[in-house]
């Protein structure tokens, strides 16, 4: 469960934060405040005196309610008056201390509080600094909404050593609860302690029902990630700044808390993120890392390419927890940029909550999406016409940081990067002209014939065939990226990166058919709203034959039912330690949570549901995807018709490499070891012999990129001995 700091320990001791977490001599659970208990109440009008908190202070002329005391939310067992806090006070008597090995304070609270147990800083979130008491009208810094009244969990306050806390007969407890503003439209404060106790004594009552005791987490065969906030709460917005440990041990190792942060050990900022995600227990985060001065620290986590921008992405609804990255892992085996994923568990403020996957947060960089910038300065001519990342999102009424589509369903475009913060008004002006130019092409009466003077074919079959496989809710319409590069790389519009497939492999129950037949770019003016021009795309005939060439290739080896099973069942033996802690913190195994369509009893249930559905969905398509190969029309100059001989393969001291194609000049080879870094990169030229010295690869498995006029067009392995 979650350390804050407190008077008596005022930083994190992780020595004692390891012992927190083992309830190895913990029976059961009971609880002995309860939120509806008669308690002592003082709504604020000025400020508290200043040892209200302590246990002996004089409360007798407080008022005495039920709790919790509030307004606006429906929770409340008092309601108060308007006001920007209350402050609470609480008696209860320890039978026999000697018996307790640790409680927790569950808060459930609006908007921000201290707590304190016999005049002892115990607990605090969302309000003021450590070890200062708060004013009276002291404004938290976020709004902060209860969570029991939703059905969700409280958040969770464990200590261990109840002798420093508790005594034996009778304990105060005291709690100021503050609003974020007089004019809030609600104000909640609910608190409970329960005690673990070492025997079997019933001593105390039963637990409310939602109630999850602590349990054993000392090691894991997972990398740990441990972020150290200082009490103060992460937010949608403002970033905080906080501490993150990684311990990675490697592969063969486990990893114990009591480790050294060996993986990075250093400051980020992080917030929450996500939408319909951020109403589960289970949160998404994204962070930076950064140096101390706060400026950008591009670093390589869990063994990924450097980079500052990461995300935290924590499967809640996808109880498989791996949706995502085999949808990522098997676009990269196609030869474009997804994010990398790696599995981890992670700890915040000493509370352990679960199985996460860090990736990268996609973004244009030589490691990530690999095109061009743009830079403030650049304003014209080749410098002005790329790159741009972008995505078709949820519209924004406001256009704070897009614009919509002048062709119903006016679907609404997001700036990605650069971000709406950076872009200046001429970069503005050119990338909406060329989605305007774009969209009026594809609205013409002879799309048909003009379409690949636009867009990148082959990056579009690739999203769609990706896209069709998952058949996510979402596809087309929502977290649909984009992106433009140089008119000298090209100019075209290409299609990608993946993203957010949470929702895919019939993980829904509302809007589209989740059955594994028919075409998500065919939900067009029926259950879901797409951009008008992804159907007319997707059904121009030499599109579809290119199509079906591409799915016969990739059906052969990338997409063969064993290669993308394999990848299932590794990831579920790999993170099968893991999961069982992940659900018992949250017990949602034979549960529904939104959208789910199916609700499996146990985890393997799931993970076979997810195996069942994609192997029908592939056999659907193996029958249904249209075209003939024998009738795509002249190839487009950079990806076909090449011949590539590279060798010897294992190879040694050095490699011969030979590109055959009439269509294009010049290309580069780039060389990757198996962590996505880049070892080598050289340029090569047409129907010329290329030598490359291998001086700089170790001994192991190597991946290599050919890249044409910014398109990379194969991705195969090689092996040095």
């Amino acid at each position: 469960m979650r350390f804050l700091s407190i008077q008596k320990y005022m930083l994190f001791a992780f020595c004692l934060f390891l012992s927190t977490l083992s309830n190895a001599q913990t029976d059961h659970w009971e609880t002995i405040v309860f939120a509806n208990d008669e308690w002592k109440y003082l709504v604020g009008q000025s400020d508290y005196p200043t040892d209200w908190f302590q246990e002996n202070f004089n409360d007798d002329a407080w008022q005495t309610g039920e709790g919790g005391f509030g307004y606006g939310d429906g929770d409340d067992g008092t309601n108060i008056p308007f006001t920007l806090s209350v402050a609470l006070r609480k008696t209860f008597e320890i039978v026999d201390i000697s018996k307790i090995e640790g409680f927790v304070l569950s808060a459930d609270y609006d908007d921000g509080f201290v707590a304190y147990l016999n005049g002892v800083e115990i607990a605090r979130a969302n309000l003021g600094a450590v070890g200062t008491p708060p004013g009276y009208d002291e404004a938290p810094p976020t709004d902060h909404e209860a969570d029991l009244k939703d059905g969700n969990q409280p958040d969770y306050f464990f200590l261990q050593n109840a002798v420093d806390f508790l005594q034996n007969g009778e304990n105060t407890l005291a709690i100021q609860v503050n609003n974020v503003t007089i004019f809030s439209s609600d104000l909640s404060s609910n608190f409970y302690l329960s005690l673990g106790i070492n025997d079997d004594s019933n001593d105390y009552e039963s637990n409310p029902n939602w109630f999850i005791p602590p349990f054993e987490f000392i090691s894991s065969d997972l990398p740990l990630l441990v972020i150290n906030t200082e009490g103060e709460e992460i937010v949608d917005e403002p970033r905080i700044t906080a501490q993150l440990g990684i311990i990675d041990n490697g592969a063969t190792e486990r990893n114990y808390l009591t480790d050294p942060f060996n993986g990075y050990d250093g400051q980020i900022s992080i917030e929450i993120r996500g939408a319909s995600s951020q109403s589960f227990d289970k949160k998404n985060y994204s962070f930076e890392t950064q140096n101390a001065d706060g400026t950008n620290d591009n670093v390589s986590l869990l063994g990924m390419p450097e980079e500052n921008d990461w995300i935290l992405h924590g499967p809640f609804s996808d109880k498989s927890l791996m949706r995502n990255s085999l949808t990522y892992n098997f676009v990269r085996s196609m030869g474009r940029y997804a994010p990398r994923t790696r599995s981890c568990e992670l700890i915040v403020n000493g509370e352990y909550l679960g199985y996460y996957v860090l990736m990268e947060r996609i973004k244009i960089d030589e490691n990530r999406l690999d095109i061009a910038t743009v830079k403030p300065e650049d304003v014209e001519g080749d410098e002005v016409t790329g790159g741009y990342l972008f995505q078709i999102d949820r519209d924004n009424p406001d256009l704070v940081d897009g614009w919509y589509s002048q062709h119903p369903p006016y679907t609404f475009y997001a700036f990605d990067d650069p971000d709406y913060d950076e872009i200046n008004t001429i970069q503005i002006f050119y990338i909406r002209s060329f989605i305007k130019d774009f969209e009026s092409a594809m609205n013409a009466s002879d799309y048909a014939e003009t379409y690949d003077d636009w867009i990148d074919v082959n990056s579009f079959i690739d999203y769609v065939i990706a896209s069709e496989i998952s058949k996510e809710i979402d596809a087309y319409r929502l977290s649909f990226f984009m992106h433009k590069t140089k008119d000298s790389n090209g100019g075209k519009l290409k299609f990608g990166p993946v993203w957010d497939i949470n929702l895919g492999y019939a993980n829904f129950d509302y809007g589209c058919s989740n059955s594994p037949e028919g075409w998500s770019y065919d939900w067009h003016n029926s259950c879901n709203l797409q951009a008008f021009w992804i159907k007319q795309l997707a059904e121009i005939p030499n599109v579809q034959h290119r199509m079906k060439c591409r799915w016969e290739e990739l059906r052969e080896d990338v997409l063969a039912m064993g290669t993308l099973h394999d990848y299932i069942d590794n990831t579920a033996a790999e993170i099968d330690e893991a999961q069982e802690r992940n659900f018992q913190r949250y017990p949602i195994l034979g549960q529904y949570v939104w959208p789910n369509s199916f609700v499996g009893d146990t985890y393997q249930s799931e993970v076979n549901f997810l195996k069942n559905w994609l192997a029908d969905r592939l056999d659907w398509m193996d029958e249904n995807i249209g075209g003939n190969c024998d009738l795509v029309a002249t190839p487009e100059t950079t990806t076909t018709n090449f011949d590539l001989q590279i060798f010897p393969n294992p190879f040694a001291d050095e490699l011969n490499i030979l590109l055959t194609n009439d269509y294009f000049k010049k290309g580069r080879i780039v060389f990757k070891n198996v962590l996505g870094q880049t070892v080598l990169q050289q340029n090569i030229e047409a129907n010329q012999a290329l030598l490359v010295e291998t001086g700089l690869f170790e001994n192991g498995m190597y991946f290599y990129e050919i890249w044409i006029n910014e398109e990379k067009i194969k991705v195969a392995s090689l092996i040095k001995m």
